[in-house]
């Protein structure tokens, strides 16, 4: 019987230390540019490299190299790595999804392995970093997650304990992934506010939230129940009170449909590059050692700009 042989590991001897992209369909990724632009105007000779993978065995074997300093953790990789981990954040814990591997040593000089998710940071931070009342747009009022997978997890955890949401409507196409992301905050303390809008006159009974969170691929509604979640999100924007929607999806393009549609109803909309710039840079000062504000966030932010110059606006 033929064996499919594993992916030969990336090259790293060029880089004095490198990091892990490791997960799947990460090709058009810009996490490695975005770390390299920080590790260039550090001065530092780091490079995190692209690990398209979900073998896990290979990249516990990987992370023992002396010159490794840490990982970013994507899909397929986020829940399945947490075991094998010698310590959670309670944010990880909380969100039940790991997106960033880190280092310490303990007092015997044992390298332990760390994992924290930055996603709820890049949340949190897109929305106090560009909306300049809080009170006046989402503090104290409901807000809305639309989607079921780790990054609505995500919205959940930055809404309930840092954004003073009253409730958070959770609106998508499969009722079954929705029943499992309410009992699982709820398990973790956390979800009691959650609730399941379906329709489009559930939505036009509720208050209109503050803040929203969109985490869906931007593709048109096809099925029955996509037609009907997309009908309920419409009936949510068209409400007379505005406020701002985080549109998470930035791959291939950040001006996604459901951006477009925000927009044009009077929404401020926040691209989702400004969620990976904040919990890019929570990960380097888990890697560096150096505090978020010490970090050169006009290099990268530039550096972004110039990506989305690139993409066409819908």
């Amino acid at each position: 019987m033929s064996v499919t042989p594993l992916p030969l590991p990336p090259q790293t001897r060029h880089v004095d230390r490198h990091g892990y992209l490791f997960g799947q369909k990460i090709a058009a990724s810009m996490s490695p540019l975005f770390h390299k632009t920080i590790y260039q105007a550090l001065g530092l000779p780091w490079e995190q490299v692209l690990l398209d993978s979900a073998d896990i065995p290979q990249f516990l074997e990987l992370i023992k190299d002396p010159k490794f300093y840490g990982a970013s953790v994507t899909m397929p990789n986020k829940v399945a790595i947490m075991p094998f981990l010698d310590e959670l954040t309670p944010e990880c814990c909380d969100v039940g999804a790991c997106n960033t591997i880190y280092l310490r040593e303990n007092a015997e000089g044992k390298r332990i392995y760390c994992g924290t998710n930055t996603d709820v940071i890049g949340i949190r931070e897109s929305f106090y970093r560009n909306i300049a009342d809080p009170d006046a747009v989402f503090h104290d009022k409901p807000a809305m997650v639309i989607g079921g997978g780790g990054a609505a997890r995500s919205a959940v955890y930055a809404l309930s304990k840092w954004m003073r949401a009253t409730q958070i409507y959770f609106v998508n196409r499969d009722r079954e992934e929705v029943e499992a992301v309410i009992a699982e905050c709820k398990a973790r303390g956390y979800g009691h506010q959650l609730v399941h809008v379906e329709t489009v006159s559930q939505a036009e009974a509720v208050e209109a939230p503050g803040a929203i969170v969109a985490c869906v691929p931007d593709f048109p509604p096809k099925t029955a129940d996509e037609v009907r979640a997309r009908a309920t999100i419409e009936a949510i924007l068209q409400k007379e009170r505005k406020g701002a929607m985080l549109e998470m999806c930035y791959n291939p393009n950040p001006y996604t449909e459901l951006g477009g549609i925000a927009e044009r109803e009077g929404w401020n909309v926040i691209l989702g590059t400004e969620a990976m710039i904040w919990q890019g840079l929570e990960q380097d000062k888990y890697w560096t050692g150096i505090e978020v504000k010490d970090l050169p966030l006009k290099e990268v932010s530039e550096v972004i700009a110039a990506k989305l110059s690139q993409a066409s606006k819908l």
